[in-house]
């Protein structure tokens, strides 16, 4: 006795997502802001080129410190302070203050732009602006606390602290000679010692936390295409909504095919001739020298078509002609709606000039 096994697909039951998100889910999720983003990225840009612009612009900011503070404290704390001059103190701190700033917020702007551009391109939405009462939902706030993600935002934040403080330990420590050394030096130098040692802890934490930020944003970009997953039957529901329903496109033609049948058989009775297989093809034509060049195909039928095409001839008097060869070429190689093809017009003229002396008629 054979033993027959059947394969069933489980996916088709379980509705499991295990199919990539089609373009149309992907430019969907992407209209609503749903993108893959790290967050860390444009913040670790910024710290890190911001050490860097300290660093290329080190000179520049010394004299602006030093011409800022040495002005306050040789002339400014002697002076007699009025409304009129405090306010021109004030502004004049005010200003050099903003040059040294100047930098570090060209830097943060351009790199928040930078940081969010390489991870989504350009994207306006405001769809994470509408009200969603779902966000306060008190169950739903619960889950995200307990969530994978959180435990995943957790140990990355845990993984930052631990690099970021043993970084910090290593350089403190492997430096704590120069360090307890400082007393002993002129203060022009410890400013210099401990500047240089702080752009040098900036540089490699910026550093770091890049390379952490682009594992976050490949991890970010793993997860997104994980929600974006879709079942066999999401596939097939998409498709519907886009296409149209198969059975009801089905049916749409059907009725396109009725509807053209009726038009074609509206037209045999105008024909001035059907030429028949006589049984498998029947093709009726029509000529008018006024308003045609070549004479034209209205009706064309085999099978069943061709039995009805040629019962409605018979019905309206329309001579019905046998010739084997010129109805299988005709059938085969003209659409209705077309003239008869140029190396037929002979043949095609001929029945039509037997049709008219049957008629009475002069072509």
């Amino acid at each position: 006795m054979k033993n027959y096994r059947l394969t069933l697909d489980l996916q088709l039951f379980s509705g499991e997502k295990t199919e990539k998100a089609t373009p149309k889910k992907r430019q969907e999720s992407r209209k609503k802001g749903q993108v893959a983003k790290s967050q860390e990225l444009p913040g670790a840009l910024i710290l890190l080129f911001a050490f860097l612009c300290f660093m290329m612009l080190s000179s520049f900011y010394k004299e602006r410190i030093l011409r800022m503070f040495g002005t306050l404290f040789e002339s400014k704390l002697t002076m007699d302070l009025t409304t009129e001059n405090i306010m021109v103190l004030l502004m004049d701190i005010a200003v050099q203050g903003m040059f040294l700033l100047a930098p570090i917020f060209g830097i943060a702007v351009l790199f928040t732009l930078v940081g969010t551009f390489v991870q989504i391109g350009f994207l306006f939405t405001g769809e994470n602006l509408k009200m969603k009462f779902n966000k306060i939902n008190p169950m739903s706030g619960f889950k995200n606390i307990f969530s994978m993600r959180s435990v995943v935002e957790f140990i990355k934040n845990i993984l930052k602290l631990t690099v970021i403080g043993f970084l910090v330990y290593n350089t403190l420590w492997t430096s704590r000679e120069e360090i307890m050394n400082l007393a002993k030096v002129p203060v022009a130098n410890t400013l210099s010692y401990t500047a240089s040692l702080i752009l040098k802890l900036g540089i490699t934490i910026g550093a770091i936390l890049v390379v952490l930020a682009i594992i976050d944003f490949m991890y970010q970009k793993y997860e997104h295409e994980k929600s974006l997953r879709m079942s066999q039957q999401d596939i097939k529901d998409e498709y519907k909504k886009t296409e149209g329903d198969p059975l009801i496109k089905g049916k749409i033609r059907e009725r396109q095919r009725r509807m053209a049948m009726q038009r074609m058989m509206s037209d045999v009775p105008k024909a001035d001739v059907v030429i028949t297989n006589p049984t498998h093809f029947a093709v009726a034509l029509r000529y008018d020298g006024s308003q045609m060049e070549a004479p034209t195909i209205v009706a064309k039928g085999a099978d069943n078509v061709a039995l009805r095409i040629r019962e409605i001839a018979k019905e309206n008097g329309v001579i019905t002609m046998e010739n084997k060869p010129l109805a299988r070429a005709l059938f085969a190689r003209a659409e209705i709606g077309d003239v008869v093809p140029a190396d037929l017009f002979q043949a095609v003229a001929e029945v039509l000039a037997y049709v008219y002396r049957i008629k009475g008629r002069a072509k």
